[in-house]
């Protein structure tokens, strides 16, 4: 039997293609979540400079309001960019992840800052910078993980191209119901 015969494929897709879409749909998601990531990188640390310059407040409160202004900016970005796709039906249980896994992240961040500036006594404004910066990349891979395992959730059967399932979702959310299609695709 040649190539095109009937009979030769049941429509499913070779493992290793599956392994392909799933790595192609996780780099998407992982450059959407860095641009989401990229502006809020840029208000935390510029409100974090403009914090520092116009008050009196010590280095890491300064963080800490910088990154709160931070965080509320990345849920905008996160819920109607990134994640616009996923999961909504619950938002009071999705605002409170997100809530618990940012200050979680928060803590992270500005742990590393509040170690660097009063365990070490590097407080210039540019090592203040330099720690901010690499705290806010620790508390991104953390961010990134959590945001995706338990906040903005995929939507239960959701096909493998990336898009939601038009039908009805077999038990246990594992994709559609009913027999695989035995539909030869060419």
């Amino acid at each position: 039997m040649g190539r095109g015969s009937s009979g030769s494929s049941t429509g499913t897709p070779a493992p290793r293609g599956s392994v392909r879409q799933r790595l192609d749909r996780l780099v998407g998601e992982a450059v959407k979540f860095g641009a989401v990531g990229g502006v809020g990188l840029l208000v935390n640390l510029l409100v974090f400079n403009l914090v520092r310059q116009v008050t009196e407040l010590p280095v890491v409160r300064a963080s800490v309001i910088a990154t709160v202004v931070a965080i509320v900016c990345n849920y905008l970005g996160f819920r109607y960019f990134t994640y616009r796709d996923r999961d909504k039906s619950g938002r009071t249980k999705e605002m409170s992840l997100f809530l618990l896994f940012s200050a979680i992240g928060l803590v992270i961040e500005n742990g590393l800052l509040y170690t660097a500036t009063y365990g070490f006594g590097w407080d210039s404004p540019l090592q203040s910078n330099i720690f901010k910066f690499l705290g806010i990349g620790v508390a991104t891979l953390f961010r990134f993980w959590s945001y995706r395992t338990w906040v903005f959730r995929a939507l239960p059967g959701a096909v493998a191209a990336g898009v939601p399932a038009a039908g009805p979702v077999a038990e246990g959310g594992r994709g559609p119901a009913g027999p695989p299609s035995r539909q030869h695709v060419p």
